[in-house]
């Protein structure tokens, strides 16, 4: 089973590396970007046919090691 997990930061926490882009993209002339935030993406292959299993599994992955559960949010997609 693959399932790929998206986790970006909260949205009331200050993004720098978010704002840097945003500033380049600015100055390479896209003047119509109002706001980007940086994220991580992970693409997992899991070994597991039972879909709660698998939902459990990620989603203590997702929680102990893949996010700052203070400051990131994370979703996941089960394909």
């Amino acid at each position: 089973m693959k399932i790929s997990v998206t986790v970006t930061l909260k949205k009331d926490v200050l993004d720098p590396q978010g704002k840097v882009v945003k500033q380049t993209l600015k100055n390479l002339g896209y003047e119509n970007i109002e706001d980007v935030r940086q994220g991580k993406f992970f693409e997992i292959e899991l070994n597991e046919n039972d879909q709660v299993k698998a939902k459990k599994i990620i989603e203590e992955i997702s929680k102990k090691l893949l996010t700052n559960t203070v400051i990131e949010d994370y979703s996941i997609n089960y394909k």
